[in-house]
């Protein structure tokens, strides 16, 4: 689980480079999960997703100072 702190000291593009493997592990979990193939936890899966949002909301942040 990535902490928010931890995630503002990252570069942008390390940021985005971080959300897209996630979003490929959530994506590769949910076939796991739908076909049973592994021993995947729907907790896994949701937990992912939260740190996709702790970095989206640090990216928009940052967005947003740059345009204030």
């Amino acid at each position: 689980m990535a902490k928010a702190k931890d995630l503002r000291e990252q570069s942008d593009d390390e940021l985005q480079a971080q959300c897209e493997e996630m979003r490929k592990e959530i994506f590769m979990m949910k076939n796991a999960l739908s076909s049973k193939k592994e021993d995947v936890k729907p907790y896994q899966i949701q937990m992912k997703r939260k740190d996709v949002a702790r970095i989206l909301t640090v990216l928009r942040e940052r967005q947003q100072e740059q345009t204030v």
